[in-house]
């Protein structure tokens, strides 16, 4: 069954653009199609700062996979364009985060879907808003516009890249 999943992308190192290209470029083969992409934001980091500003999208894509192989196929992109997880929450070359899975909800060891933070998080809202503003979050039931007018905190610039 296919089903519509939103990933959050985001990279902070090497040429960050250039980055996020290649990620996107190699969904398809992966196995993940693409629908739409966001703009691309520039934001501050959150958790660890003091690292470089990020470059932030969102993709809405489709695909056949279960939650656990989107995942392996997520971390296998990430180590194919460098992503070396030394710092927690450090500078990194890809990010690729599950954002959504259809209207699913995953509570395993290794995956949590709708992503755990994902209300918080406004380099996700900020672009997962230009694309479905009106969605639902699967548990809380608030939209990505209500999330969104909640988060102020973070600073997020939409860029003309």
């Amino acid at each position: 069954m296919i089903k519509t999943v939103y990933l959050s992308l985001g990279a902070n190192l090497g040429n960050r653009q250039q980055n996020l290209r290649a990620a996107i470029e190699r969904l398809g083969p992966a196995g993940i199609t693409v629908r739409r992409v966001s703009s691309i934001y520039e934001t501050e980091p959150l958790d660890l700062v003091g690292q470089p500003m990020f470059l932030n999208l969102v993709v809405e894509a489709e695909t056949a996979l279960m939650p656990l192989q989107l995942l392996m196929r997520a971390l296998r992109i990430e180590r194919e364009l460098g992503r070396k997880r030394t710092v927690p929450k450090g500078p990194r070359t890809i990010d690729i985060d599950i954002i959504l899975y259809g209207s699913s909800v995953i509570n395993a060891p290794e995956l949590v879907v709708p992503h755990p933070r994902l209300a918080e998080r406004r380099f996700v809202l900020e672009p997962l808003a230009e694309l479905v503003p009106d969605l639902r979050h699967p548990v809380t039931r608030r939209t990505v516009r209500e999330m969104l007018a909640a988060v102020t905190a973070q600073k997020v610039r939409r860029t003309a890249l």
